[in-house]
């Protein structure tokens, strides 16, 4: 099942690709934007998972009634292309995530980027992998690095750093930047405004393989998928040893 989904992963990114360079683009309801290269690369994720599958599938360009999926047990989660901004500008740093959930939790996760032509990807109880390299995440630092988002920071996010003296903080577009804490590049990243389930679900379980953590923001509990609104609390992704406040 894995190989299939990078496979199809992959494919997805190659039919984006043919769209890089291209700056049209429509406004979805939340003012976010979407191009030809989203829709394209979520009609053919779709297709291929339901006919390799035979499961449901929510992608972020097909969203699907609570009532129809509020008892769905396993599904796919797609983001076909996370970071339309980052593609828009052409800086590389957008991804391509497919998720297995199950019982309200990824146990699959593909991320594909493109540009760079790298995949991270784990499966429950397997490790996480970096284009076929186990990713042991043992680096210590006595000063953390951070990792923010290029387009959605926010002052909270701010706030966050000052609070736990990280003062090296590097940005990343997408899913980029939790796989640089599963990789160990970098030691934390607040989300400390809006995500969607589809934003994260791939990405965190290659973190969890990596014996990372993540955990709502002020909570500090499991997020969980397939709510009624699919919007992510706040969260923190963090290395092991990592303690934030």
């Amino acid at each position: 099942m894995l190989k299939q989904v990078i496979k199809i992963a992959k494919a997805a990114g190659n039919i984006i690709m043919q769209y890089y360079g291209e700056t049209t683009y429509k406004e979805k309801s939340d003012h976010s934007p979407v191009t030809k290269a989203d829709i394209k690369a979520s009609e053919y994720i779709v297709e291929q998972l339901e006919c390799s599958f035979a499961l449901p599938v929510i992608s972020e360009e097909v969203l699907i009634p609570y009532e129809k999926r509020k008892n769905w047990d396993k599904f796919w989660l797609v983001d076909p292309l996370d970071g339309t901004k980052d593609f828009l500008e052409q800086n590389g740093e957008f991804t391509v995530n497919i998720a297995l959930i199950e019982h309200g939790h990824p146990v699959i996760g593909v991320v594909f980027a493109p540009v760079l032509n790298q995949c991270w990807w784990a499966q429950k109880g397997n490790g996480a992998f970096k284009d076929k390299v186990r990713m042991k995440n043992k680096i210590t630092r006595k000063n953390w690095i951070g990792t923010d988002s290029r387009h959605h920071s926010s002052n909270e996010t701010v706030e966050f750093f000052k609070r736990n003296n990280i003062q090296n903080i590097q940005c990343y577009g997408s899913s980029l930047k939790m796989c640089k804490v599963a990789e160990g590049e970098v030691d934390i990243y607040p989300r400390l405004n809006g995500t969607k389930e589809w934003d994260t679900a791939a990405a965190e379980i290659i973190l969890l393989e990596s014996k990372c953590h993540i955990q709502s923001f002020p909570e500090r509990k499991p997020l969980k998928y397939n709510k009624k609104n699919l919007k992510n609390p706040f969260f923190v992704a963090c290395r092991q040893g990592v303690n934030w406040k």
